[in-house]
């Protein structure tokens, strides 16, 4: 009996990449040797207990994201401590997570590289970051978790009808950047160990990095590893506005932690308290502060050389 994937497929990634991607890799990974089963969810929620339901019926191989960074979220959610194999088809927009591991653009060799992997016996052990918000959510994340300006221009996007894409987003930070004010922060970083670090005061965002970049390509945390058994915390102070218009393109190299307004820290637990803020995880909203923050050493079987 051939081995089975299962293939968690978004059709909206990519504005539509994903649904036109997907049956070429398919193709190959039946090709390979392999059977492969489709996911495909009404909601987020469904998709999840969809892939639960099929990986408790019968033996599975590994579970394949065939999409963007929310359905990388997604599949996350279901195979993060359990040993089940994932691999990542990037067909959305920004494709952080596969761009952090080194995964082909090209959904054939994506598919080539997942059969590789298994036909090898072969998978990258990497961490996960786990987040609980106030409201008793608990999420895996893969790259970043954020807080503070960024998560409130995706509060301030998903509100909006009109336009769509790209263009909605860069509307919508136009328009954060209008009333946006600094957020006054309690962060703690390894509470209770040796080392604990506590702060209390205003900035403009916080970011805690399992992997290093988010938002279509931003190094928000560059000194990240994805395999250290550690978190990687950026906090950017208060700043004037021209000040932070000047500090925010820097993020894309990486090269704003070089500044004193930007500091730096790591541990294995951070705890973010502030007044009506949300943290965002992988792009995906997870639920307001205070949220508490750990890292999962070795939770995820990656396929990824």
């Amino acid at each position: 009996m051939a081995p089975r994937i299962l293939m968690l497929v978004n059709p909206t990634s990519g504005k539509g990449r994903a649904s036109s991607g997907a049956p070429a890799a398919e193709a190959r990974l039946r090709d390979r040797g392999f059977e492969v089963v489709h996911i495909q969810g009404v909601d987020a929620e469904h998709a999840m207990s969809s892939l639960r339901e099929a990986i408790e019926a019968e033996p599975t191989a590994a579970v394949v994201a065939c999409g963007g960074d929310g359905t990388v979220h997604l599949v996350l959610q279901v195979v993060a401590g359990t040993g089940v194999p994932m691999g990542i088809l990037p067909l959305g927009t920004g494709n952080d997570s596969a761009t952090l591991f080194g995964v082909p653009t090209d959904p054939v060799a994506a598919a080539d590289l997942v059969a590789d992997c298994l036909q090898a016996g072969t998978s990258r052990a990497v961490d996960a970051g786990r987040a609980i918000t106030a409201d008793g959510v608990d999420r895996w994340f893969l790259a970043v978790l954020s807080s503070g300006f960024d998560s409130m221009v995706n509060e301030r996007a998903n509100r909006m009808t009109w336009p769509t894409g790209q263009a909605r987003y860069l509307r919508a930070i136009l328009a954060e950047l209008r009333s946006f004010k600094p957020v006054p922060y309690v962060m703690v970083v390894d509470e209770g160990l040796p080392g604990e670090h506590r702060y209390e005061g205003k900035g403009m965002l916080v970011a805690v990095g399992n992997g290093t970049q988010y938002g279509g390509g931003m190094k928000v945390c560059p000194g990240a590893l994805p395999d250290d058994g550690l978190l990687s915390v950026t906090f950017l102070d208060e700043l004037p506005t021209a000040t932070f218009l000047r500090v925010f393109p820097t993020v894309y190299k990486g090269t704003h932690v070089s500044r004193p307004e930007v500091h730096e820290h790591t541990g294995v637990t951070v705890r973010l308290e502030a007044p009506g803020q949300v943290a965002y995880a992988d792009g995906e909203r997870i639920g307001p502060l205070p949220v508490e923050v750990g890292v999962a050493p070795g939770a995820v079987a990656l396929l990824v050389r």
